[in-house]
């Protein structure tokens, strides 16, 4: 078996954490589940700022973050778009409704990325993935087939790889 647990960034301002983000970041890392085999970020500098906290907490400061620009998204412009089409708190599937070539083909993608980081992993290993909303929700979509509810800031999910086979469950 191999892990995944899977969060959204904290709150933002722009490409930062804003000093709430950081405090609901901290807050967070008491909720961890350490050791790491990987922390990864899409590379958006708010995913890296709550990913360097989190490993911190986590007494892992010797471990690189990967960069994973495939779990973020080219065409957010249209994500922001559906999501608005759909409105407040649309999880992926009431997206798929507006725009469905958009969510077919990102799960697909962001999904094969996010299998990617988990093949990555040894057996019995753990990653913390933070990246970003709708995107996360998709990558799960396109993965374990699952839609997830949309996760709010600092919000995640762990995913459980068993030989080939996916679930998902609430990160507490």
């Amino acid at each position: 078996m191999r892990y995944v647990e899977l969060r959204r960034h904290t709150d933002n301002d722009g490409d930062r954490l804003t000093p709430r983000g950081v405090a609901d970041a901290e807050a967070i890392s008491g909720r961890l589940h350490p050791p790491y085999a990987a922390f990864v970020s899409t590379g958006a500098a708010r995913c890296t700022q709550m990913l360097e906290i989190l490993r911190s907490s986590a007494d892992q400061d010797e471990m690189p973050i990967t960069e994973a620009p495939g779990l973020r998204s080219s065409v957010e412009d249209r994500w922001r778009a559906a999501a608005k089409a759909a409105g407040k708190g649309a999880d992926v599937e009431a997206m798929r409704a507006i725009d469905p070539d958009l969510v077919e083909r990102e799960s697909w993608l962001l999904g094969w990325v996010l299998r990617q980081v988990v093949d990555g992993l040894p057996e019995g290993g753990r990653a913390l993935v933070v990246g970003h909303s709708p995107t996360n929700e998709a990558a799960v979509l396109g993965l374990a087939g699952q839609v997830i509810p949309s996760l709010g800031k600092g919000e995640g999910v762990l995913l459980i790889e068993d030989g080939g086979d996916y679930r998902v469950e609430p990160l507490t």
